[in-house]
């Protein structure tokens, strides 16, 4: 088939005077957006859900080209040009689709006129509570009351009180009084999270939303709810009044959660952060993310992070960790665990160290239930990456019982292990007693405490670097927080251990110099950068790895088309 043929059709369509090409049979809100940059206003409309028209909010004129009922040819005007049949009341956009020959006005006193109004009647019931509301700063209703709504309130009488504070779910807080009924949260939960819990009661003015008798919103995507809601009716439980939107920065990362790779926005402000939120990317997640994974920003201040150099458990500064550390892995009987939840940068200079030393390496496997959507049965962001870096060569698997076997016929003395506890993984904690560990990582666990040296490494959301996804589509992720004071990266880290050891060409690495390597060495990563990488991912191909069956079985990739997995 011709790249041609593959091309969607396009049509002119003509928006306030000028003539457009779009695809044919787009939705005209997206149409007007993408053609001419201009904004029809709607809340109801969402590109992921299906069509109800029920906000008003989208309202414009349309016209089509006349035509002679008689002899079928087109009427023209004085000028020659076509005449155009104005419909004689506005039409929603939402509902409407891009054709040929299609004339829209988007600004005109009609279309004004029905702004205006629609915003009075949504804002009749509507609480003045924007000071106080947890919406403010990023709510379409008072953005759109300020851009296309009269700028005061002809209603005298008293608004009609709905139940505010309502706990709908384990996650998500409902106040009613200021939902607008647009329904995206009940189309969401319907056709997207397929729980349909949500649903409006009553009528007119008295229409509430709620959930069904006995049920609860509480699947593992509620709070895309959330993200849904144009105004401040539903908000997440856990970022609720902790913090004003415009005091935050958003950055990108990648969920660390599974092997999906769901694109993501984490929003911190003065080193803290305080929530997480999907980052749309149609290849990977299209605009959602699981609840679970919302919450893995809490790794960052919990009990049991690591933060400073241990010799013998006994706090130590980073030079006498590092010339200790490369001392007790000095052995010829020494292994690396490595970790699927290293970066590809980090994943490859580790493999270089193995590869100098002549050291075996294992990584240990991380196994759930995947759900089918945005969550995997691999819960490690970068297996793929371990395969593609030459860290392994084969699927890790869950325990790591050869590991276990050389540790006890004495044929490893000495561990170099990263962002792993191997007691988790099948090793007895009896058994490394018996020799000698550094541990580099995040978190105290049975291997840290065993381990002669630690030495403390930044989560994911201190660093940068990149991941390999399920569908091998590469992609970065970015330092959100700084580390704490005196944590340096593990490239660092090992490029300290390895100058120390005196391995050679691994002194000073950084992300980028490691890529020029990378590229040269790894044949899925030939002609790329890391600074090329788009910030949706790039696609590689599997090749050599096509044929491996992973833990998961076949690959599952979101299908946003029909809301359910397909295979890849």
């Amino acid at each position: 088939m011709s790249e041609q043929s593959n091309k969607p059709q396009e049509v002119t369509i003509n928006i306030d005077g000028k003539d457009y090409q779009v695809p044919a049979g787009m939705n005209l809100i997206d149409a007007v957006k993408q053609a001419s940059g201009k904004e029809i206003p709607h809340y109801c409309y969402h590109p992921k859900l299906s069509v109800v028209g029920n906000c008003r909010m989208c309202m414009v004129e349309m016209g089509t080209p006349m035509v002679d009922r008689g002899t079928g040819q087109p009427m023209l005007d004085e000028k020659g040009a076509p005449k155009i049949g104005w419909m004689p009341k506005p039409a929603i956009a939402c509902a409407s689709k891009a054709t040929e020959g299609l004339h829209v006005r988007t600004d005109s006193p009609m279309v004004q006129e029905c702004r205006k109004g629609t915003l009075e009647f949504l804002l009749i019931n509507h609480p003045l509570d924007c000071p106080i509301c947890d919406q403010a700063g990023e709510c379409r209703l008072q953005e759109f009351a300020t851009d296309y709504g009269r700028g005061y309130s002809r209603f005298v009488e008293h608004k009609n009180v709905k139940p505010k504070r309502t706990q709908i779910g384990p996650r998500v807080m409902l106040d009613d009084e200021r939902c607008i009924l647009c329904s995206r949260c009940i189309r969401f939960s319907r056709e997207i999270a397929k729980d349909d819990v949500l649903g409006f009661v009553n009528r007119g003015s008295y229409s509430t939303l709620t959930t069904y008798p006995g049920r609860q919103l509480e699947n593992n995507y509620s709070l895309n709810t959330v993200d849904l809601c144009p105004v401040g009716a539903l908000t997440d439980t856990d970022f609720r009044f902790k913090m004003r939107v415009w005091f935050l920065k958003p950055v990108s990362s990648i969920c660390t959660e599974s092997s999906v790779g769901v694109n993501t926005q984490v929003w911190s402000r003065e080193g803290k952060i305080y929530r997480i939120t999907p980052r749309e990317n149609n290849a990977v997640n299209d605009s959602w993310m699981p609840d679970s994974g919302r919450r893995l920003y809490k790794q960052v201040e919990s009990e049991n992070r690591l933060l400073s150099c241990k010799i013998g458990g006994a706090e130590a500064n980073f030079g006498d960790a590092i010339a200790k550390a490369a001392s007790l892995l000095g052995s010829e009987k020494l292994a690396i665990v490595g970790s699927a939840h290293s970066s590809v940068e980090e994943q490859f200079t580790l493999a270089l160290l193995a590869k100098a030393r002549g050291a075996p390496v294992y990584v240990p496997a991380h196994l759930g239930e995947g759900d089918g959507m945005l969550i995997s049965a691999d819960r490690c962001p970068n297996t793929r990456g371990a395969l593609v870096t030459g860290l392994i060569s084969a699927l890790p698997k869950p325990k790591l019982s050869e590991l276990e076997s050389a540790i006890s016929s004495g044929k490893i003395d000495a561990l170099l292990v990263v962002r792993e506890d191997i007691t988790q993984a099948g090793i007895d904690a009896a058994k490394l007693a018996g020799i000698r560990i550094i541990y580099i990582g995040t978190h105290s666990n049975a291997t840290s405490q065993a381990a002669q040296v630690v030495i403390p490494a930044p989560t994911v959301f201190e660093r940068a670097g990149t991941f390999i996804n399920q569908n091998f589509r590469i992609q970065k992720f970015n330092a959100c927080v700084p580390a704490p004071a005196g944590m340096r990266a593990e490239l660092k880290v090992i490029s300290e251990i390895a100058q120390a050891m005196g391995v050679e060409g691994l002194d000073g690495l950084t992300v980028p110099q490691v890529w020029k390597q990378m590229t040269t060495e790894v044949q899925e990563l030939t002609g790329l950068s890391f600074e090329s990488i788009p910030d949706d991912g790039r696609q590689l191909q599997a090749g050599r790895f096509a044929s491996i069956r992973f833990p998961e079985g076949p690959s599952l990739r979101y299908n946003p088309e029909s809301t359910s997995t397909a295979t890849a």
